[in-house]
C-alpha cells in the first residue's frame, strides 16, 4: 500500500526549529520527488521545498530560503524538511507529495505534478 506518512509538526515560539518528516512506504525512491507544501487558513497553498530522488540539487521556495532545508534518508526512505528562524507567517498546514516524474533537472514547487499526499501536520508559530 502506497503511503506517505508525516510525523513532527506542533507548536514552537518565533525564532525556533522543527523537523518535519515524510516516511514513504510501498514504494523506494529512485525516479520521482517529494514536495513539501503548505496551506495557512484563508491562503492558497504554496510551495516550500523539494528534493529529486537522486542526486539532483533541491528546490527551496524564496519565502523560506536560507531557513528551511530538504534532505532525504534512503536508509529510511524519508524525507526531511527542517525548519529554523521560525516566523509567525511560517504557520500552516504542511503536506508532503509525491510527484512520479519530475523534470530530470529540478523538481518544480508548482503543486499540479504532484500527485499523492501526505496526511498533513499543523505547525503554528507562537508565542
Amino acid at each position: 500500500q502506497l503511503q506517505l506518512v508525516q510525523s513532527g509538526g506542533g507548536l514552537v515560539q518565533p525564532g525556533g526549529s522543527l523537523r518535519l518528516s515524510c516516511a514513504a512506504s510501498g514504494f523506494t525512491f529512485g525516479s520521482g520527488a517529494i514536495g513539501w507544501f503548505r496551506q495557512a487558513p484563508g491562503k492558497e497553498r504554496e510551495g516550500v521545498a523539494c528534493i529529486n530522488d537522486v542526486g539532483k540539487l533541491p528546490n527551496v521556495g524564496r519565502s523560506v530560503k536560507g531557513r528551511f532545508a530538504i534532505a532525504t534518508n534512503y536508509a529510511n526512505n524519508t524525507v526531511y524538511l527542517q525548519m529554523s528562524s521560525l516566523k509567525f507567517e511560517d504557520t500552516a498546514v504542511y503536506y508532503c507529495a509525491r510527484d512520479w516524474s519530475p523534470s530530470p533537472f529540478v523538481c518544480t514547487l508548482v503543486d499540479g505534478r504532484y500527485t499523492f499526499w501526505g496526511q498533513g501536520t499543523q505547525v503554528a508559530v507562537s508565542t
